[in-house]
């Protein structure tokens, strides 16, 4: 199955497991296009992984963008006509008159958007080759893993006047700590060696080796048995909000259901005949 492509977002799955979705407007830093529409940046973001989550023989999925930046957010200087970004999502609840119409549009439409990307099942990775600002910035902190490099930024809204939206206030005092998160609420702006010290980032190295570096990474995540990644993330994604009794409860669980699956008795039929597992998600 292939999703709807455009041209300002790459879906290139590999033989070996990764896909790789790019930000591809090198010429505008990759900003988005449209906000909360059908064939809106953020919107095909989620539809790729989607995709990408029900396919098989995909095992972790990689964001990046191409050129000099991950994704610059918002594009301030220029909006897409709708022949171009598709009509707004039914339901989004942004098109009535009246104060409240903007909150409606983003609640029930960007915003919902970054989060689908927190519900993909499989692992997700933020390769951040460069700025990350405003939505560019939260839909890196909705994926799991935050590869870095020199030319690594995260930049806040405070360009367009705006506070942390789309889960970013949501995730960075849980990252990073709530002292570093308000520094950067009010700064505004954190280079790649201190969002590494903080956290922010899993990992930081040269620029030349980002690429490298993900995908060893990827390998090592294409090892294990996807069905412990699947509920070992929701369990920990659940856990954020939960007590640690029902987060023992749910491991509790998970644990036994997983114990008779078929890429545990892989698992053990490969230590014991010492040879590479082969897992099928199963």
């Amino acid at each position: 199955m292939t999703p709807r492509l455009v041209d300002y977002l790459t879906y290139e799955p590999e033989d070996g497991g990764i896909l790789w979705i790019r930000f591809n407007r090198p010429d505008r830093l990759n900003a988005l296009i449209g906000t909360a529409e059908e064939n809106g940046t953020v919107a095909k973001v989620g539809e790729y992984m989607r995709v990408g989550d029900d396919d098989p023989a995909i095992r972790v999925i990689v964001l990046t963008g191409v050129g000099r930046a991950f994704c610059a957010g918002a594009d301030l200087r220029s909006r897409a006509p709708e022949e171009v970004t598709g009509p707004n999502f039914p339901g989004n609840r942004g098109e009535h008159e009246g104060p409240d119409a903007a909150r409606q549009h983003f609640f029930h439409g960007l915003t919902k958007l970054h989060r689908d990307i927190s519900l993909i099942r499989k692992p997700t990775i933020a390769m951040i080759n460069g700025p990350a600002v405003g939505a560019g910035m939260d839909m890196a902190l909705h994926c799991d893993i935050r590869m870095g490099c020199e030319k690594t930024r995260f930049i806040a809204y405070h360009h367009a006047g705006q506070i942390i939206e789309n889960g970013g206030s949501y995730y960075l005092p849980r990252m990073i700590g709530l002292g570093r998160a308000l520094e950067f609420a009010y700064t505004g702006e954190l280079d790649a060696e201190r969002a590494h010290a903080w956290g922010l980032l899993n990992h930081l190295v040269p620029s030349e080796k980002l690429e490298e570096a993900t995908r060893a990474l990827c390998q090592r995540i294409i090892g294990v048995p996807p069905l412990v990644q699947w509920v070992g993330k929701r369990i920990m994604r659940s856990a954020l909000d939960n007590s640690l009794e029902t987060t023992m409860v749910l491991t509790s669980n998970a644990g036994g259901i997983l114990q008779g699956s078929e890429d545990a008795r892989e698992a053990r039929r490969a230590f014991a005949e010492k040879r590479r597992p082969v897992f099928k998600g199963r």
